[in-house]
């Protein structure tokens, strides 16, 4: 997974293309639609950006539908993110990572920031979810692309094309995972203090040898000293 991707966000891209292509492994990236990429001449993961977007024409006539990679974007969807992402080149190989960022980007284009910061009901996402990918089901009766659906249904029922691959359930529980995973605190770890830099400290001078005793001794010699330098005649006697 792309390390752009947010924990949440890779969980359930993850699960949309296990739900899509039916595998979230490695291959899961090269598959088109009807599972037909053994028809192609090279991996879908090899073809840059803009040579996938020209083929499509045909895969929509050859095929049934342009729908590419693990995301299954549409050529539609492809000519969109472009517009939308201008980092996208149309010489940008088509390689997990890629795929992993222009999945994430439809994700938050749907509502995902939105969904984990509280600001949209789970059954709400879960419906933008189902008009981007026609293999999810809406989690509350509404009116859907064609017709109005109930509970389980692809959000597009009634084309004759499309119908919900996963139960409700189990897209309850992953996105309440999602939402858990997106919510949770991040460890923040303290700070390591600064350590000093190694330097030598002066070592200690000696004491004089003789302790206290020895100081003392050597203070009266030199006081005595300095009375001996004193001439006699300026304390008022004759020295004898």
């Amino acid at each position: 997974m792309a390390k752009t991707v947010p924990p949440g966000a890779a969980i359930l891209l993850d699960f949309i293309r296990e739900t899509e292509v039916g595998r979230s492994d490695r291959a899961s990236y090269d598959v088109i639609y009807a599972n037909k990429q053994h028809k192609l001449k090279q991996p879908l993961t090899t073809m840059n950006y803009g040579d996938i977007v020209d083929a499509q024409k045909a895969w929509s006539k050859n095929h049934g539908s342009s729908a590419a990679g693990g995301y299954q974007f549409m050529r539609a969807t492809l000519i969109g993110l472009a517009k939308e992402i201008p980092s996208i080149s149309g010489k940008d190989i088509f390689n997990p990572d890629l795929q992993d960022r222009l999945g994430y980007h439809l994700l938050k284009r749907r509502g995902y920031q939105e969904f984990v910061t509280g600001n949209m009901m789970l059954e709400d996402f879960a419906r933008r979810l189902a008009m981007e990918w026609a293999s999810f089901p809406v989690l509350a009766d509404c009116k859907g692309s064609h017709r109005f659906i109930k509970r389980g249904q692809s959000f597009y029922a009634g084309d004759g094309l499309n119908k919900a691959l996963v139960n409700p359930e189990k897209v309850e529980a992953v996105l309440k995972e999602v939402l858990a995973i997106a919510r949770r605190p991040v460890d923040i770890q303290p700070k390591p203090e600064p350590v000093e830099p190694n330097r030598t400290k002066p070592e200690p001078k000696p004491a004089p040898k003789g302790g206290i005793a020895a100081l003392l001794a050597a203070a009266a010699l030199g006081l005595w000293a300095w009375f001996a330098s004193i001439p006699c005649n300026l304390f008022g006697a004759f020295c004898g």
